[in-house]
């Protein structure tokens, strides 16, 4: 990172995906890293499965908790067509890190609206450096398929410079500690796909 930059992430997803735990983890490296930081969370409908987004910026003098449009460093969606939805956040180089899950919309679900059918053939448009995983798939194997957020957040972390002992440390100041080692595991799967 450059000494005066700071850096701006946004999350996305929808409710129940765990984007709010994900930016709490991402604030926290931040902060153990020796950062300022700032965050922002729009919950939109989230008990119902609505949109979520979180935006997370930090540096060494952070003004604002909200991030511009294209001026996002990362992108990270749990949700395909979230991650097209915000896709103007982000960066013209800026990096995508986006779960191949689909969540149906009560939009789609009631008729009113239909879910693409070339979901990654659009991403694979909208985002130059694009790194597309099934964290859903993943975090089951590791026989938890609420870990997705968490592996999610390790392939995002290869995209910023913060050293993974705050990763890690922020894990175990967020996470219970009965889930701990399952978050680390999975941060680490993260990190290896990246």
């Amino acid at each position: 990172m450059m000494d005066n930059e700071t850096q701006s992430i946004v999350l996305v997803g929808v409710g129940g995906q765990g984007i709010l735990l994900a930016s709490e983890i991402l604030a926290q490296a931040a902060m153990q890293s020796g950062y300022e930081v700032k965050t922002n969370e729009v919950h939109g409908m989230a008990q119902r499965g609505g949109s979520v987004m979180a935006q997370i910026r930090y540096g060494r003098r952070v003004h604002s908790p909200l991030v511009a449009r294209n001026t996002a460093h990362v992108l990270g969606a749990l949700e395909q067509v979230e991650a097209l939805r915000y896709a103007d956040y982000l960066r013209p180089e800026g990096l995508a890190v986006v779960s191949r899950q689909s969540i149906m919309p009560v939009t789609v679900s009631s008729g009113a609206a239909t879910y693409p059918a070339n979901v990654e053939e659009m991403l694979r448009l909208a985002f130059p450096r694009l790194v597309y995983v099934d964290a859903t798939k993943l975090a089951s194997e590791l026989g938890d398929n609420r870990a997705a957020n968490i592996i999610l957040l390790g392939a995002i972390s290869r995209g910023l410079d913060l050293a993974l002992d705050s990763w890690q440390k922020a894990i175990h100041l967020c996470v219970r500690e009965k889930f701990q080692d399952l978050n680390l595991r999975a941060f680490a799967l993260g990190r290896d796909i990246a």
